[in-house]
This record gives structure tokens, C-alpha cells and sequence, in this order.
């Protein structure tokens, strides 16, 4: 399993350490841009993600009909030309002009539902968990390196990379990422992508991924312009961010696996995402609030801890509940409303500090996180636990199969590849022997 995941989950490395060198010195460094004000700067920041909301349904649905690869190679070769604008910008718009492009190769979700296609189901949230683990090690990188990448050599250099990083992943995804098992899905019929909208499971994780990454980007724009602006208290040297960064994140790293372990192994994401929502809330109200730098880091250090023990969690739900022919358009959905989040986080955040205070913007975050805990709180269910009865093709009555239902059964599907027949059952509720017994020969 980890041989499958690991170059995919390379790929997913490369691409947000591009993404993420830049995030906690974006802000700050934007601000000395021609025509910059901190409403265009939050745009900047969170500007990758609106083109990303645009176009995560679209490459979400032209992988499940052309195929994994052909998709993730065009939404890197988009992602490197963006970064290239990015690096030659001498003014606010032609930077968001980049970080528009940079936000039109979206692969996020291909390369997800790839992972989903490659692993089997008991063994994902293990396989979501390393990929979690290689963007969450990104995150550590790039939040140690950037702001001294940044001081020594300048935003562009980050860009530079960032392109340089696009072209290796290329190279990754032709040399070491295996082509995933042709799959032909024929349970309950076509399903329609609205359909997805509709099942409330799926629709709760959309709303629980969007609400992260809105404070995600929101945070990157705050932190850095809290910390360095001297009319915020803290009078921090750009060169000095790391030092917040790079041991919140090292305490990210260290919570994400025991929450992995515990939501997937013990079934109780809920009680992990309430845990998560509670350090977001916490996190907010406490960088608006105080004047103490140790009170300020404490902040961050619980806000990279909440997000890191939702993240792997996150996208392992979605590829659960969805059907696995819808898996690349539920992921797709799912990030596509994410990342219009993550645009909104930045720009209300960019907004707010051109209208408001610090303590106001602090306290009004903290309370919409609090909304969302109590939704939370009331409406997510844990995942139901199934099993997977695989059956040789050769051996199954498709007469039996196609008129086979019942409430018990999520979906069957046949992988034409390996040439079996996969059913996934509540195994609390059907017996495997009696299930089998009704559509072989």
C-alpha cells in the first residue's frame, strides 16, 4: 500500500511546498507592492484558491472520464506558469493574476481519488493518513524556510521554486505513480453529481473542509501582519516568523497521528473534529486578544494543531461516504467549496483589517467557529462500518447481481482490472455467506 500512496503522495508534497513557502510571508511582503492595500493583499493570499473552487468540479469530473494522469499533468503545467507570473510581478495585480493561474491547476481532488482508486477502503484512512502526513511535513518546511528564503532572496525566489518543484512532480508522475485499476460502476444506475449535494453525510464533510480551510488562509493573512506591523504591538522582524511557525507545526505533526489513529481505528471522527473546532475557536479569540507574544504563539501552536488532526480525517470521510464512481466529483465538490472558503477567508480577513480592530477581528472569527461547532455538534454522524465481500467475475450469476438490493449494501462495483466483483455491505446487518450465496452461479 504505502509503495502506491508514496509517489502520489510526492506529488501532493511538491505542490503545496510551492504553495506553502509563500504563505507566512505573503501578506507582509505584498504590502510593499505597487497599489497594495490589505484588502488586495488578503485577495492575494486566498487568490490561488478561487480559481482552485472553479475548477476542482471540473478536474474532479474529467478524471473519472479520461483518466487520473492526463489531468494532474495539465493542472501542473497550469500551476507552473502561474508561479513563473508570480515571480516576475512588480505590482499587486499581476501577482493575483499569478496566483490565479497557480489556483487553475487543480489536482487536488485527482490526486486524492487516485489514492482511493489504488488503496482498498480498510486500508484508506491509513493510505489518507500518509498523504496528510507529506502535506502536513510541506507545511513544517515551508514554515521553518520561507520567511529565510523570503529575507535572504525575496518573494520571487519563493516563486522560482515553486516552479521548480512543479516540473519535478511532472517527472514523478511519468516515472513512479502506477496506473490505477480500470473501475466500471454499476450499482443503483448513473448517478448524478447532484446527487452527491444530497446526501447529507457528504454534504456535512463538505461544509467541515470548508470551514478549515476559510480559517486556514484567514490565519496566514493575520498572523504575519499582527506579529511584524508595529500598530499591533508585537514589532516582530519578517526574518523572525519562523520562530512561531516552525514549532507550531512541529506540535501539528505530532497530534495529527494519534487523531488519525483514533478517528479512523475507534470510528469517532466527530469527537476529533469537535476537539479541532474547539482550539480553532480558542486559537482566534486569543490572537486578538492579547498582547503577550508567548500568549500569541501558544495561539498558533493550538490553531496548527487543530488543523492538523482534521486534515487527514477530512478527506478520508469524503472518499467513505462517497460511491466510487462519484469519488472524483465528490472530492472535486468538496475542495472546489474549500477553496472558495480559503478565497473568502483571506479576503474577509484583508477586509476586516482595512475596516476594524485587531481584538474585533479576533473575537468575530472565534465566533464563527463556534456556529460551527454547534452545527457540528448536531448534525454529523460517524461513519457507518462496512466490509467488502470480492468475488472472481467469472464466478458471479449478473442476472442475480443487477437485481440485486437492499438497504444493507452501499454499492457494488467490478474492477475490470483485476477482473472481481466488489460489494460493500454492512457486515452488522448481512451475512457474508448467505450474501454470497445469492448471485454466484
Amino acid at each position: 500500500m504505502f509503495k502506491k500512496v508514496l509517489p502520489l503522495s510526492t506529488i501532493l508534497f511538491l505542490r503545496f511546498l510551492g504553495l506553502f513557502l509563500v504563505l507566512p510571508v505573503l501578506s507582509v511582503y505584498a504590502l510593499d507592492l505597487k497599489g497594495a492595500t490589505p484588502f488586495l493583499v488578503g485577495v492575494v493570499v486566498g487568490g490561488y484558491a478561487l480559481t482552485q473552487a472553479v475548477f476542482q468540479v471540473p478536474f474532479g469530473s474529467m478524471s473519472d472520464k479520461v483518466g487520473r494522469k492526463p489531468t494532474i499533468l495539465f493542472g501542473l503545467l497550469i500551476f507552473l506558469v502561474g508561479s513563473l507570473i508570480c515571480a516576475y510581478s512588480d505590482n499587486i495585480y499581476m501577482l493575483m493574476l499569478g496566483r490565479f493561474l497557480q489556483g487553475a491547476g487543480a489536482i487536488g481532488s485527482v490526486v486524492t481519488a487516485m489514492i482511493a482508486d489504488l488503496v482498498e477502503e480498510k486500508q484508506r484512512g491509513h493510505a489518507m493518513a500518509i498523504m496528510g502526513g507529506f502535506i502536513a511535513i510541506s507545511f513544517a518546511i515551508a514554515m521553518a524556510v520561507g520567511p529565510v528564503i523570503a529575507s535572504h532572496y525575496g518573494i520571487s525566489a519563493i516563486f522560482f521554486i515553486t516552479a521548480v518543484l512543479a516540473a519535478v512532480a511532472i517527472v514523478v508522475l511519468f516515472t513512479k505513480v502506477p496506473t490505477p485499476p480500470k473501475i466500471k460502476h454499476i450499482y443503483h444506475g448513473n448517478t448524478k453529481t447532484s446527487d452527491i449535494l444530497k446526501d447529507p453525510n457528504l454534504l456535512g464533510m463538505i461544509i467541515i473542509n470548508a470551514m478549515q480551510k476559510g480559517l486556514m488562509t484567514a490565519a496566514f493573512v493575520i498572523i504575519p501582519i499582527f506579529l511584524t506591523d508595529p500598530k499591533y504591538g508585537f514589532n516582530w522582524a519578517k526574518s523572525d516568523l519562523w520562530m512561531v511557525y516552525a514549532p507550531a507545526m512541529v506540535a501539528g505533526l505530532i497530534a495529527m497521528g494519534p487523531a488519525a489513529v483514533f478517528g479512523e481505528k475507534r470510528n469517532i471522527p466527530k469527537q476529533i473534529f469537535m476537539l479541532s473546532i474547539v482550539l480553532f475557536t480558542a486559537s482566534f479569540v486569543m490572537m486578538g486578544l492579547t498582547n503577550s507574544s508567548t500568549v500569541f504563539v501558544t495561539a498558533v501552536i493550538f490553531f496548527f494543531i487543530a488543523f492538523n488532526m482534521m486534515e487527514p480525517l477530512v478527506q478520508s470521510m469524503i472518499s467513505k461516504f462517497a460511491k466510487v464512481h462519484q469519488k472524483g466529483a465528490a472530492l472535486g465538490i468538496a475542495n472546489s467549496a474549500a477553496y472558495f472558503f480559503t478565497f473568502i477567508g483571506g479576503t474577509f480577513a484583508g477586509l476586516y483589517l482595512d475596516i476594524s480592530s485587531r481584538e474585533t477581528l479576533g473575537l468575530t472569527i472565534g465566533g464563527i467557529s463556534l456556529a460551527w461547532l454547534i452545527f457540528t455538534a448536531v448534525k454529523m454522524k460517524n461513519p457507518l462500518r462496512y466490509s467488502h465481500l470480492i468475488i472472481p467475475e467469472n464466478e458471479v450469476d449478473f442476472d442475480k447481481l443487477n437485481a440485486l438490493e437492499s438497504e444493507h449494501i452501499a454499492e457494488w462495483f467490478i474492477n475490470e482490472t483485476e477482473k472481481v466483483v466488489v460489494i460493500k455491505y454492512a457486515s452488522e446487518k448481512l451475512d457474508e455467506d448467505r450474501l454470497k450465496a445469492q448471485i454466484v452461479k
